[in-house]
């Protein structure tokens, strides 16, 4: 799905890439948004019941075990069930802005497509455990990242330039797959340490 919309794509459907590309990041931004209030209402609830002690120890102890635990999974080659994947009958069906915005929602709220890593519900976790303000930041940073990568897009104007593409992306999954999670292995570590310090 990432390479789905491209110049070459959209030139093909009639549309202006620049144009649903914009509407995609909106998307993305409108989905993070979404995640980051989920994620609020969880602290406020949390909030509520801890009578609002947000900078309680506990909070980084368990985001940190549970970033620790997303990323052994990871790396131990585990896969987090479920494989629903954006419509791409809405490529063909409707105007660029309706699937870019409607792709980018989907895939900036995170929790509705594919889901790779179970870091994803670490993050959710530490966006519970931080407080509703920081719950929405980091949902929406999460949306944008998201967004960004779809810039890659941006050089392909031929089967070939497509090819080459889905080639180096082929070639990075492995080291993303495992150098992701051992980031937030060492961040884990060094929260920890310095915790202890």
């Amino acid at each position: 799905m990432l390479t789905s919309i491209n110049p070459l794509g959209e030139r093909g459907r009639g549309h202006r890439w620049g144009v649903t590309m914009a509407w995609l990041f909106v998307g993305h931004l409108v989905g993070g948004l979404g995640l980051g209030a989920l994620m609020a209402v969880g602290a406020g609830i949390l909030d509520a019941i801890t009578d609002g002690q947000a900078d309680d120890p506990w909070r980084a102890v368990v985001a940190v075990v549970a970033a620790v635990a997303a990323a052994t999974f990871d790396l131990a080659g585990g896969r987090v069930p479920g494989r629903r994947q954006v419509d791409e009958r809405w490529l063909t069906s409707y105007r660029g802005w309706v699937y870019g915005l409607g792709f980018g929602a989907q895939l900036g709220f995170g929790l509705v497509t594919v889901i790779n890593s179970a870091l994803l519900f670490a993050m959710i976790l530490a966006g519970v455990l931080a407080g509703p303000v920081a719950a929405v930041a980091i949902g929406v940073v999460h949306g944008a990242t998201r967004a960004v990568l779809a810039l890659a897009n941006g050089r392909v104007r031929s089967v070939d330039d497509l090819k080459s593409l889905h080639r180096r992306l082929d070639g990075t999954e492995q080291r993303v797959r495992i150098g992701v999670p051992v980031v937030m292995l060492g961040a884990a570590a060094s929260i920890t340490i310095g915790g202890l310090t």
